[in-house]
């Protein structure tokens, strides 16, 4: 498929620009033909900026360049999905992104349960009944001594053939295992980096 460019009097489309790995969303901006081209040839994403009346490749002042990993066109072709890898804040305002958010992996639920796990560590105090906040007041033996009997767990209902009793103690193991990462310091990112960085 391609992209229909005699759709728009300006020749222009839009081109949202995607963070190829954590898939935030950065900015958006348009491209002509040439844009399009220049941003496959270079593999650096260029656009057409109407305000220069030029073509602009992102970064050319700054050094925050957007290197180009893939572009998705739509189904009525007549916009761009651009997936990057950003090499610095993308906002000429200093921001992760044009919308001003930070561009950090999300994890859907994980994500927000991370965010309970951090809360009760660092707040305890404000949830005195939580069994988070017990388990790190008592300390990281006894958070990894947990982890390690959920682990068990999860071996033991892996053998047998009740689905539910094997996700419900896989459930359990991850979230222990994500307490114990908080505790020591770190979180899904860092485990994620670690994957990343053995796959390459």
């Amino acid at each position: 498929m391609t992209i229909d460019f005699s759709k728009f009097a300006d020749g222009l489309v839009p081109a949202i620009v995607q963070d190829a790995r954590t898939k935030s969303v950065l900015m958006l901006g348009y491209m002509n033909e040439e844009a399009y081209s220049k941003t496959l040839d270079s593999k650096r994403v260029t656009f057409y900026s109407r305000s220069k009346e030029r073509l602009w490749t992102k970064g050319e002042e700054s050094n925050n360049y957007l290197d180009l990993i893939d572009i998705k066109i739509d189904c009525d072709q007549d916009s761009l999905l651009v997936l990057a890898e950003p090499t610095g804040p993308v906002c000429h305002k200093g921001t992760d992104t044009c919308w001003g958010e930070r561009n950090l992996p999300q994890y859907g639920f994980f994500s927000h349960l991370e965010d309970v796990i951090r809360d009760r560590k660092d707040n305890p105090e404000d949830n005195p009944n939580s069994y988070v906040a017990s388990l790190f007041k008592k300390g990281i033996n006894k958070v990894a001594q947990k982890v390690g009997e959920e682990a068990v767990e999860v071996v033991i209902e892996a053998k047998d053939d009740n689905d539910l009793l094997f996700l419900n103690e896989s459930a359990d193991l991850i979230f222990h295992l994500m307490v114990l990462l908080r505790a020591k310091g770190f979180g899904l990112r860092s485990v994620e980096k670690t994957l990343i960085a053995r796959h390459k």
